[in-house]
């Protein structure tokens, strides 16, 4: 299942056509909204996103881990990991989006 990535160019472009700021300015404030979301996460706080998303920070302990190759125990270090929550908007935006594709699936033909 291949799909388009959407890069900040394709943000940027769709501010452009959207709200009609200049190519310059559309890419600036894509920049800038990125900006303060990451340092937002980098400072610990949580970004929510209404009907999109959450994004969290989450500390993880020390742990063993298990070299899958060669089975020995290793520790796996404490750390700290970005989790993404979508919104149940979007949630269901794309169980949607999924349901509509298979509807405009044909079934096989039965062999006679």
């Amino acid at each position: 299942m291949a799909g388009k990535t959407v890069t900040r160019a394709d943000l940027a472009e769709s501010v452009f056509r959207k709200v009609g700021l200049s190519r310059t300015e559309s890419a600036e404030l894509v920049e800038t909204i990125i900006d303060e979301i990451c340092n937002a996460i980098v400072r610990g706080e949580t970004v929510k996103l209404s009907s999109f998303a959450t994004f969290q920070i989450r500390s993880k302990n020390e742990r063993i881990g298990r070299n899958p190759k060669t089975g020995e125990e290793v520790p796996i270090s404490p750390r700290r990991v970005m989790t993404f929550k979508a919104s149940n908007v979007l949630k269901q935006r794309i169980l949607r989006a999924h349901n509509m594709r298979k509807l405009k699936q044909k079934p096989p033909v039965p062999a006679a």
